[in-house]
This record gives structure tokens, C-alpha cells and sequence, in this order.
């Protein structure tokens, strides 16, 4: 089994902080972000996050999810990718001469786990493992998850729920359609 690397780890777990099926939103309100951020050790300061930069946390996750479901198929909203791409922009990283990828110096402490967000996704868009990273094909559920198919063609995040769902939906679909 491949085994997703340890940004795929941080995007998938960042994208599932929605949960489309039950209507939950684990980084809702600044300080559920700043909860979700200590516990993964990206941030370390006590305090509250900024609305402001709080709404571009949403904003990058939203387009991250976006992209994620063309990997499915899904047509992505170009204005989640632009608002996405203008919070990337604020978020400056810094290349070493070893080629390693760290936030900038001078932001602000809420705002470099965005950065490091960032590193996260273009290491996965750059070594093409961004391709594995999927969202689920069934839109009532939208939960990410990684492929391990063989030739990455696995559109949903499991067989037994959302792709049997799906199957059975177009299998009744087929017979109203022959009655």
C-alpha cells in the first residue's frame, strides 16, 4: 500500500476540516483554526487569529478543495482558485540553496502556517503525488482522501458507502430510463 507523504498528510487533514455529510466545519470560528493549528504543531502561540486572516485560511482551503475534485472529474470554480491564489500570494516562502522550502521571515506568527500550507501543496503539485489527493466523486460527501490505486483511478473516498451509492444511483437512473 502507498503510503501518503507527510505534506499529503498535512493538505488532506487540512481539506477534511469540512464535513460536507454531516454539516460540520472544524475551523468555523478563528479559534477552532488556532485549536486545529496547535494540535498539529503549526502553531505554538497562544492568542487569537485574526478574522481577517482567518478568512484566508477558508479561502485556501476552499480552493484546495476545489482543485482536489478535478482530480475527479469536477469542473473547478475558478473564482475559489483565484480568492485561493490571492492568499498564496500574501504568503511568501523562502528557497535554500539546498532547495528545501521554508515560510518568509517577518510574517506574522498566525500567518506562517499558511505559509507552510503553501510548502505543502506545491511540494505535492511539483513532485506530481498531487494527482493521488483526491475529493470524493460523491458530492454529497466531499471527503479527501488519498489513492492507492495502482493507476490512480479511484474517485471515491470508499467503495462501500459513496461508491455504491453512486453505482445504485445510475443503476436506478438506467431503469427509469428503459420503463
Amino acid at each position: 500500500m502507498l503510503e501518503p507523504p507527510a505534506p499529503a498528510v498535512l493538505v488532506e487533514a487540512f481539506a477534511n476540516t469540512v464535513d460536507v455529510e454531516e454539516g460540520s466545519d472544524e475551523i468555523a470560528t478563528p479559534s477552532g483554526l488556532a485549536d486545529w493549528l496547535r494540535d498539529r504543531g503549526l502553531l505554538d502561540a497562544p492568542g487569537a487569529i485574526p478574522a481577517q486572516v482567518h478568512e484566508s485560511y477558508l479561502a485556501l482551503r476552499a480552493g484546495i478543495r476545489e482543485e482536489l475534485g478535478a482530480h475527479v472529474g469536477d469542473t473547478p470554480d475558478p473564482q475559489m482558485l483565484a480568492a485561493a491564489d490571492r492568499v498564496l500570494a500574501e504568503h511568501p516562502v523562502l528557497v535554500t540553496a539546498r532547495g528545501s522550502l521554508t515560510p518568509a521571515t517577518g510574517l506574522p506568527v498566525e500567518r506562517g502556517p499558511l505559509a507552510t500550507l503553501a510548502i505543502a501543496w506545491s511540494e505535492l503539485v511539483t513532485t506530481g503525488q498531487a494527482a493521488r489527493l483526491k475529493r470524493c466523486a460523491e458530492h454529497t460527501c466531499g471527503w479527501v482522501f488519498w489513492d492507492v490505486s495502482k493507476n490512480r483511478s479511484r474517485r471515491w473516498c470508499s467503495m462501500k458507502v459513496c461508491g455504491n451509492r453512486n453505482k445504485s444511483r445510475s443503476y436506478a437512473s438506467r431503469r427509469r430510463q428503459a420503463a
